[in-house]
């Protein structure tokens, strides 16, 4: 009877360890079941942390890389605009406009027209004297005509100390341009005297634009100018 009692407890006793040890398995397993997925978790958290960083440091660098594009393109331009301006700049200091403030700044407006207007329009530009006539307006066009017209404004009057060397009457508009008078050297035959003559003259005056011409030319002529007053 006590034999039996023992072997039937031995066997309570081995089915409770056995019941023992697989709650035990089964517990384990759970808890292994649901660290894995927290495992996993932190895993793909740090791969997309990492990947974030990565992603990041690439857009970085990439707009570091635009800037530093764009700064070169806009130095780029700078350059440019800059050599263009000091070309501008040295292209001005080289032009006849700054040589000629040079070379003619001794002289007045009023001489170096003169030059200008018979180094045009003369019958012979190199004279030994260029004489400058001051006209005033209501002065007959034919001085010893009384039925002559009269000019209509103040004009000046160029002439070389020979008669074959022409003469030149004109009125200055200001501008760079010039009214010119036909008005003949000599009052002759073939150019009669009379009203009707000298209001033709007046009407069909010829508006000339003076050239610049060169600045030694017109030097040579200011130091040849006799003005009457």
């Amino acid at each position: 009877m006590n034999n039996i009692r023992n072997f039937f407890t031995c066997h309570v006793l081995f089915l409770l360890l056995i019941l023992l040890l697989v709650g035990c398995t089964s517990s384990a397993n759970d808890e292994s079941d649901r660290e894995t997925p927290e495992s996993n978790d932190g895993l793909d958290s740090e791969e997309e942390s990492v990947e974030s960083e990565e992603s990041n440091k690439i857009n970085d660098e990439g707009g570091q890389l635009e800037s530093t594009t764009d700064l070169d393109e806009s130095g780029d331009g700078d350059s440019k605009e800059t050599s263009s301006g000091e070309t501008t700049d040295e292209k001005s200091n080289h032009t006849g406009g700054s040589g000629e403030d040079d070379l003619l700044s001794n002289y007045s407006p009023e001489e170096i027209e003169y030059a200008r207007v018979w180094l045009q329009l003369g019958e012979i530009k190199q004279v030994d004297e260029l004489n400058v006539k001051h006209i005033p307006e209501g002065t007959p066009l034919h001085p010893d005509d009384h039925t002559s017209a009269s000019y209509p404004e103040d004009v000046v009057q160029l002439a070389g100390s020979r008669l074959v060397a022409g003469s030149i009457t004109y009125s200055s508009n200001g501008d760079g341009t010039i009214n010119v008078y036909n008005v003949p050297v000599r009052w002759d035959g073939k150019y009669p005297a009379g009203e009707r003559f000298s209001k033709d003259i007046i009407e069909n005056t010829d508006l000339v634009q003076v050239d610049p011409g060169n600045d030694e030319d017109i030097i040579a002529l200011i130091n040849v100018l006799n003005i009457h007053e």
